[in-house]
């Protein structure tokens, strides 16, 4: 699959295109909670652009805020049904038992991994974590030209 950009351009729509569609073919169980995700995500950022590749799904500001894949953060027999994972990225790690995982991938830059499979899991705590690395993303300097 090629890398493919859509930019939100109107709401939500109600059928996956065709690249997500093939994302989520190996994991069909999973993109009921990738829509609401999805549909979460453009109501509370309406400029978002959304990036298909082959492992992963990225939401963008001027830079990377949140992705969403199959990365197996947990042993396999502890992944629940229909589940996908959602990284988000911050200034310092976060401390709660919802991070799967987290790693500083760079100095002031720590990623954490949420195992998510079920939509009651997009509270309004999880969506403050999304608006969180969207606004830690949105504030990093542009590279010097």
């Amino acid at each position: 699959m090629n890398e493919r950009t859509y930019e939100n351009d109107a709401a939500p729509h109600e059928t996956p295109d065709d690249d997500t569609l093939l994302f989520f073919s190996g994991h069909p169980d999973a993109l009921g909670l990738y829509q609401a995700l999805e549909t979460r995500l453009y109501e509370a950022f309406p400029h978002v652009e959304k990036r298909v590749k082959k492992t992963q799904i990225s939401f963008y500001n001027r830079h990377l805020f949140a992705c969403v894949s199959f990365a197996r953060v947990r042993r396999k027999a502890e992944l629940p049904e229909g589940w996908l994972t959602l990284t988000l990225g911050f200034p310092a790690p976060l401390d709660s038992p919802r991070v799967a995982v987290r790693t500083e991938a760079c100095p002031g830059r720590w990623m954490h991994h949420f195992v998510l499979s079920r939509t009651e899991e997009l509270d309004e705590e999880m969506m403050s974590w999304v608006r969180a690395s969207y606004d830690f993303a949105e504030a990093k300097r542009q590279p010097a030209r």
